[in-house]
C-alpha cells in the first residue's frame, strides 16, 4: 500500500511538472521507481532498467495529456514538432537498444549524474545566446538523435534537453515548453517499445512485467500523472517559472544524492 501511494504521489508531481515545464516527468518517476523496486527486493541487475522502461511507458500517457492541454491554448509549434519527431524517435530506439548492454550499476550512476546536470541547468537557466534560429535539416536531425538517445537511456521525455535547445533557437519560453511536451511523445513511444523488446526473457523481473516495463508500477503512476498534467499546463500560462525551477532543481539534487548513494 505504501508503495502504491508513493507511485501515485510521484505520478501527480510528474504530471504537474510535465505540463508546467515541458518535461516528461521521468526525472521524478525513475528514481522513485528505482527506490520502490529496491524495496520489493528486485535485483540491481534489472532494477534501473525496469525503472527507466516503466518511466518511458508512463510518459506516453503523461505527454499525451500535457500536449492536449497545451494544444487547446494553441501553444504547440507543430511545424517544429514534425521536424524533430522522426529523429528523436530513431534516437530513442537506439538508446533503448543500447540500454541492455549497460550494467545496472553504471546506469544508476549515470542517472544520478544526469540529475545533477539537469538540476544545475534548471537552477541557473540557459547560458547560451538566444535568437540564433532553428538550424537546417541536418542540424535538427543531429539534435533530435542526441535528445532521443539520451532520453531513452535515462527514462525521461527529453524536455530537459529539448526546452534549452528550442530556447537556444529563439523559440519563446511557453512555446518551447509546449512543443517539448509534444516531442516527448515519440521519444516515450519508441523508447518504451525498445525497453519491452530489450527486456524480453530477462530473469529477475517482478510479476506483471512486459520486457523492462512493469505493468503494476505503470498503472500506479500513470493515472495520477494524467490527472495532474492539465493542471501543470494551466500553471505554465499563469505563474512565473523562476522560483519553481530553482525549487525543483533542489529536489533533483536531493534525488541525485539518494540515487548515487545506492
Amino acid at each position: 500500500m505504501e508503495g502504491l501511494l508513493t507511485l501515485a504521489a510521484a505520478g501527480a508531481l510528474a504530471g504537474t511538472l510535465a505540463g508546467l515545464l515541458g518535461i516528461g516527468g521521468g526525472i521524478v518517476v525513475v528514481p522513485v521507481l528505482a527506490l520502490v523496486f529496491a524495496g520489493q527486493g528486485v535485483g540491481e541487475a534489472v532494477r534501473m532498467h525496469l525503472a527507466v522502461g516503466t518511466s518511458l511507458a508512463t510518459i506516453v500517457v503523461t505527454a499525451a495529456a500535457s500536449v492536449r492541454a497545451h494544444h487547446a491554448r494553441a501553444a504547440v509549434d507543430w511545424r517544429l514538432f514534425r521536424r524533430l519527431a522522426p529523429a528523436v524517435a530513431a534516437g530513442a530506439l537506439a538508446g533503448a537498444a543500447l540500454a541492455r548492454q549497460v550494467p545496472g550499476e553504471a546506469l544508476r550512476i549515470a542517472f544520478g549524474l544526469f540529475l545533477f546536470a539537469v538540476a544545475a541547468q534548471m537552477a541557473l537557466g540557459p547560458r547560451v545566446p538566444r535568437g540564433r534560429g532553428v538550424p537546417g535539416r541536418a542540424g535538427v536531425a543531429l539534435a533530435g538523435l542526441a535528445i532521443g538517445a539520451v532520453s531513452a537511456l535515462m527514462g525521461v521525455g527529453g524536455g530537459s534537453m529539448t526546452v534549452p535547445f528550442l530556447s537556444w533557437c529563439g523559440v519563446p519560453a511557453r512555446r518551447a515548453v509546449a512543443t517539448s511536451a509534444a516531442v516527448g511523445l515519440p521519444i516515450a513511444l519508441a523508447g518504451a517499445l525498445g525497453f519491452v523488446l530489450a527486456g524480453a526473457g530477462v530473469p529477475g523481473r517482478p510479476p506483471y512485467s512486459l520486457g523492462f516495463v512493469n505493468g503494476a508500477a505503470f498503472a500506479g503512476t500513470a493515472l495520477a500523472s494524467v490527472a495532474c498534467a492539465p493542471l501543470g499546463a494551466r500553471l505554465a500560462h499563469t505563474i512565473p517559472e523562476r522560483a519553481l525551477r530553482r525549487l525543483f532543481a533542489l529536489f533533483l539534487a536531493v534525488l541525485g544524492v539518494r540515487i548515487l548513494a545506492g
